[in-house]
């Protein structure tokens, strides 16, 4: 007799396993930042990619063997500021792709690294999904008010004189960024609604992992008169975005993983305090007191207090090895809603 075809026994035992929505899993959203496929002083090859992508994922699988449905989250922040250093260097022979459409590139391109990286924990551990990379479109608000105050720093870094002249020619606004060089900012809209919001929520509770709002997601607008859906050139926070897909997905829980264990107040000072549990009421003022800056910890607590201000009931932030033992209780700073 011929052996059995592994692939073939693997699809029977995913079609075996798979149910219906009925089962009631509970949904995990996971975010992750686009750092988290670079190592520490790396060139961000393929090959470090794949290699951080499959630390990431070995961290994951315990929110699989815990029962759970996931859908991932990710930035894309330094893969985004590549290809716009391959598009300066390829000008002007090739034409140059806007921001919206590499935000939609990079969506594709990691979330195949990571889907694959899923497929082979998967498969080693004889457990049977699928994984699917969505392509995510997320609506904003065109009257936002950050439209006319750009913020968010992309491309390379300039000579002052350059990046004036490309302001006047191209309508860019460009600022100094701390003293390093002239760069352009793009507004970061609030996000309002992720447009595959449906479909992840299905493919999630059919036991299918799904990685989608790579980078925050595409941002797009709808025309007022035609009600057609228009890519732009800004750029969404990643958190926020999660927080608006883990709310709209009915998310059990909403996991941030970042580079440290736990949230602190006087990070970096004499008076560093991790946070264990606290509440809502609790971290919406510690957050009023000013201890989560902007550019640090305070979108992913903004991020937090929205989703458990939309009837979320747990949140947590913690560092991807610490993830098992926050899961336990053990380590990360949990978040619950009013009580």
């Amino acid at each position: 007799m011929s052996e059995r075809n592994p692939a073939s026994a693997y699809e029977e035992r995913r079609s075996r396993q798979t149910d219906s929505a009925e089962r009631g899993r509970p949904i995990a959203l996971v975010a992750v930042g686009g750092h988290a496929f670079m190592e520490p002083g790396g060139k961000g090859t393929i090959e470090e990619h794949e290699r951080s992508a499959n630390r990431l994922c070995d961290k994951l699988m315990t929110l699989i063997e815990r029962g759970y449905e996931l859908v991932i989250t990710h930035g894309n922040g330094p893969q985004v500021g590549s290809l716009l250093l391959q598009q300066e260097a390829a000008q002007p022979e090739v034409p140059a792709m806007p921001l919206d459409v590499l935000v939609a590139q990079t969506e594709g391109s990691l979330g195949y690294i990571l889907q694959q990286a899923l497929l082979n924990h998967l498969r080693r551990r004889d457990i049977s999904r699928y994984v699917v990379t969505v392509v995510t479109q997320v609506l904003v608000n065109e009257h936002d008010e950050a439209f006319s105050k750009p913020t968010k720093p992309i491309g390379p870094f300039l000579s002052k004189e350059e990046a004036q002249r490309r302001a006047r020619e191209l309508g860019w606004t460009v600022v100094d960024d701390a003293g390093r060089g002239w760069r352009r900012v793009v507004p970061s809209p609030h996000p309002i609604k992720v447009i595959q919001r449906h479909m992840i929520r299905d493919a999630a509770r059919q036991g299918h992992i799904v990685l989608a709002c790579g980078g925050g997601g595409v941002p797009i607008i709808e025309d007022s008169e035609t009600g057609a859906y228009r890519g732009l050139e800004a750029v969404i926070d990643k958190d926020l975005t999660s927080s608006v897909l883990a709310s709209q997905i009915d998310a059990d829980l909403f996991i941030i993983l970042t580079a440290v264990p736990q949230v602190y107040m006087g990070f970096g000072t004499p008076e560093q305090r991790a946070l264990g549990a606290v509440t809502l009421q609790e971290i919406e003022r510690l957050r009023e007191e000013g201890h989560f800056p902007a550019g640090s910890m305070g979108p992913k607590i903004d991020a937090i207090i929205d989703f458990l201000k939309q009837g979320g009931v747990r949140g947590l932030i913690t560092d991807p090895a610490s993830l098992s033992d926050a899961l336990e209780g053990r380590a990360g700073t949990h978040f619950v809603g009013r009580i």
